[in-house]
């Protein structure tokens, strides 16, 4: 009875932590906590019961992502199912590997199986799966920007280790088979790695930033709830108020201004309308300005980004699965014409290797319109600043139904407003050029297939006859 007690305890408590520390909003840091828990509990019942408490723990805190993904996504029930019920069972198991390793003595594998198969797992998600790196919980701490540098050197899979090997040093060190030896060495080399993570972070946020900056605008219309023909009187009095408030910004000193994803729908015959008053603003003003719409020739559609005056036109390359299904995927590479300065649209900053890809062709700074839910305006805006860490840009995103957000290489978030149909909002910010390519823009997801070669060892030394460690 006691033992199930405590396997009931340390469920419910693992789930309210990983409930607050994801999700559309997490809170920083209850993610690092979430895990001990089951961790600690694993070594000390059966495995049937590590694994219920794993998985149970995690379906319980991912439960709150139900609604957003078939309500709000729309995707199918089958695939929501196998994303959040998958994810628990993954964990679950990686908690019985890591209880496997503590019995067996193998503590610095038991160390590693779970934040290496983590990795391993999120990163499979991100190249195999519909949504890329969505699932990724390095998004949870965002905002503690010393520990998100890391990602410069080795991506969001970086974070993800992190994350998951603070608590799984605390299982360790916790279960009943550790040595005292077994503890120092364990400990001080964990507390040493956190020690160089954290100089390393505080030691690029130092970094003076003395690079020439942008300046940028942002902005999102106040619209009726559905995508507007530019071509009716609610289209035409969406043109004619942009150009007011993009006119404010250029007087602010704005050099460049960003307009949300599918603002309008335009076919050949109605672009003009928004082409031309669009083009002479930007011509008169000296500036750029980028807008988001549904653009049709031919019967084809595509969700693009056109820059102006140049008329420069990108066209996203990852529609979101179901909801975007009509529209063709885009496969240019657009930047603007004499800048470092490259297209890109909403969900297409959901793939770190876009981001990758736009930096190696000179990008130095990414203007993005978009077009959230509201419900997800935190999250989806800081994935997109966690890009722009991981490969050294600036990030200007201006979605509606979110978050305007403008950030720098670093994380620092510049100016941010939250937007809705209803209201117009515009915000300015100065983003400092880019630094340089980052480690992991030049190298890519290095870190994660060592993971995966972690995972692999050890996970084999839960067989018999494996080696200690």
């Amino acid at each position: 009875m006691k033992r199930w007690a405590a396997v009931a305890a340390a469920t419910i408590s693992a789930a309210v932590l990983w409930h607050f520390g994801t999700g559309l909003r997490p809170l920083a840091g209850l993610a690092m906590l979430a895990p001990i828990p089951v961790l600690v509990l694993a070594p000390r019942v059966s495995a049937g019961s590590a694994f219920l408490a794993g998985t149970v723990s995690r379906l319980i805190g991912a439960g709150q992502l139900w609604p957003y993904f078939v309500g709000t996504l729309e995707q199918p029930v089958p695939v929501t199912v196998l994303l959040l019920g998958g994810t628990a069972v993954a964990f679950g198991g990686a908690v019985v590997l890591v209880r496997s390793l503590l019995i067996r003595g193998r503590m610095v594998s038991a160390l590693m199986v779970l934040p290496a198969g983590w990795v391993g797992f999120e990163y499979l998600l991100a190249v195999f799966g519909p949504f890329g790196a969505w699932w990724s919980i390095a998004y949870t701490q965002v905002e503690v920007l010393p520990l998100i540098q890391t990602a410069a050197l080795a991506g969001p899979w970086a974070i993800t280790f992190l994350i998951l090997l603070a608590p799984t040093t605390i299982g360790v060190l916790a279960a009943p088979a550790v040595t005292r030896e077994q503890r120092l060495r364990i400990g001080g080399g964990v507390a040493a790695l956190f020690v160089a993570v954290a100089a390393f972070g505080f030691w690029r946020l130092a970094v003076p930033q003395d690079r020439t900056a942008t300046r940028v605008g942002l902005i999102a219309v106040a619209q009726p709830a559905d995508y507007v023909p530019v071509s009716s009187p609610e289209g035409l009095d969406m043109v004619r108020r942009a150009v007011v408030e993009i006119e404010q910004l250029a007087d602010r000193g704005a050099e460049v201004v960003v307009l949300p994803e599918k603002a309008w729908r335009a076919d050949e015959s109605m672009l003009p309308l928004l082409s031309g008053p669009l083009s002479e603003v930007a011509a008169r003003r000296g500036i750029h300005v980028v807008a988001g719409m549904v653009l049709t020739r031919d019967g084809d559609s595509v969700n693009a980004a056109i820059e102006y005056p140049s008329g420069v036109e990108y066209a996203k390359h990852y529609p979101v699965p179901g909801l975007e299904d009509e529209l063709r995927p885009g496969t240019e590479w657009r930047q603007v014409p004499g800048e470092p300065w490259a297209l890109a649209v909403c969900f297409d900053l959901d793939r770190p290797g876009l981001v990758r890809a736009n930096v190696a062709r000179g990008a130095e700074l990414l203007l993005v319109p978009a077009l959230d839910f509201t419900d997800d305006a935190w999250l989806h805006s800081r994935m997109a600043v966690l890009r722009g860490v991981e490969s050294g840009v600036g990030v200007a995103r201006a979605p509606q139904l979110g978050e305007l957000v403008a950030s720098d290489d670093r994380g620092r978030v510049l100016a941010a407003a939250r937007t809705d149909v209803t209201v117009t909002r515009a915000v300015i910010a100065a983003i400092p050029g880019s630094a340089g390519r980052t480690i992991y823009a030049r190298f890519g997801d290095w870190f994660a297939w060592i993971s995966v070669a972690l995972f692999a060892v050890s996970t084999a030394r839960c067989l018999p006859g494996g080696r200690n460690s």
